[in-house]
């Protein structure tokens, strides 16, 4: 019996002691975790000033491809590819006999005609002398008169066609239709080009150079602004950049396009810049730079205490001593490593910015001081 009595005191010992760590895995599931040990910044505004950077494209005011105008061959080419030239300069020249022999033989028609008409007045002014004095019939006075104006007729023919055999020969001779840089020509010497179809070239102004860029509708209104404000032509508002490298001279708004595009929500705008040295060529890609003073208002924090999520970015915010609470922000301009806050935070209040990763809403947090 005294044996039973041992195993059952065994037994129960047995099932208090495996309650008692039951007990103690509970208490410590239920236990909170441990505070995150982060790195608190208070937010603050400052003065502020970047660049918003649009990708743009540089486009000459003015360009046109320069088309053979009548059939024939290439006689002669009187520039060198990637010149300056002026505005009635000549550039090409093509075979012309055959248009000289027609223009001569338009010139001789004509002068035939002319002699038609004289002999025609004269015929005519004598007949109507006769009729005055009842000397002929009337059908013969009726007759000169009509053969009179079919004579003037035929001088007005004769004479279009002498100016449009003349215009091809005008034609035959190609010159620059504005002043500009030349590009490299399309047809050498001898080459048999056709009217209308054969491009010999293309010119375009360099001087200024426009750069044409799209903005997003949103920023339409502060465009305009500035679209419509005089401003110093040294102020350095609009800029290029290459690279690292930045433009020397500054632009200035030409335009700004009709309408919106409704695909993009875009809509085109033009600036123009002084191009003095032919640096700028048109179809090069360059980056517009917009300077903007942002005031005192604006908030910028370090960019590394933002989360990103779904395209949405937050940021953990203290609410009280050691709790924090995720916030929904709207940024604005990355400048080095800081970035603009357009909506979301205020001053004053404090933000994680080192142990985000390991935060969740209503994180507790062991704050340490910001270094």
């Amino acid at each position: 019996m005294l044996h039973k009595g041992y195993v059952a005191g065994g037994f129960f010992s047995l099932l208090f002691i495996l309650s008692s760590c039951g007990n103690k895995q509970q208490q410590a599931s239920q236990a909170p975790p441990p505070a995150v040990p982060v790195t608190l910044t208070e937010v603050s505004a400052a003065k502020t000033s970047y660049y918003d950077e649009y990708p743009g494209m540089l486009v000459p005011l003015n360009q046109t491809e320069i088309r053979a105008q009548v059939t024939g061959y290439v006689t002669g080419i009187y520039f060198k590819d990637g010149d300056k030239v002026k505005k009635g300069q000549r550039l090409y020249s093509i075979d012309a006999q055959s248009y000289d022999a027609n223009y001569q033989n338009a010139i001789a028609n004509m002068q035939v005609q002319e002699t038609n008409l004289l002999k025609a007045q004269k015929d005519a002014d004598r007949y109507n002398e006769l009729d005055k004095q009842d000397a002929i019939a009337k059908q013969q006075v009726d007759y000169a008169n009509a053969a009179l104006e079919a004579a003037k007729k035929q001088v007005d023919a004769a004479k279009a066609t002498v100016r449009a055999v003349q215009a091809n020969v005008r034609f035959a001779t190609i010159t620059a239709p504005f002043s500009g840089t030349i590009g490299i020509s399309q047809v050498r010497q001898g080459t048999s080009v056709v009217a209308g179809s054969t491009v010999l070239n293309t010119i375009s102004t360099d001087e200024p150079m426009a750069v044409d860029f799209s903005v997003d509708q949103k920023d339409l209104y502060r465009f305009t602004t500035l679209q419509q404000q005089k401003r110093n032509p040294k102020d350095s508002l609009f800029t290029l950049a290459f690279g690292n490298t930045v433009y020397p001279y500054t632009g200035s708004i030409a335009f700004i396009d009709r309408a919106v595009d409704a695909q993009t929500g875009t809509i085109k705008t033009r600036l123009n810049f002084p191009n003095p040295k032919g640096a700028l060529k048109a179809g090069m890609n360059a980056m517009v730079r917009v300077h903007t003073d942002a005031g005192n208002t604006a908030i910028s924090i370090p960019y590394k205490s933002v989360v990103e999520q779904l395209g949405e970015f937050y940021v953990y915010v203290a609410i009280d001593s050691n709790k924090v609470s995720q916030r929904k922000i709207k940024l604005g301009k990355q400048i080095d490593s800081m970035v603009i806050v357009r909506e979301g935070l205020n001053a004053g209040e404090k933000i994680v910015v080192q142990g985000v990763q390991n935060l969740r809403e209503g994180s507790v947090i062991n704050p340490a001081p910001n270094k």
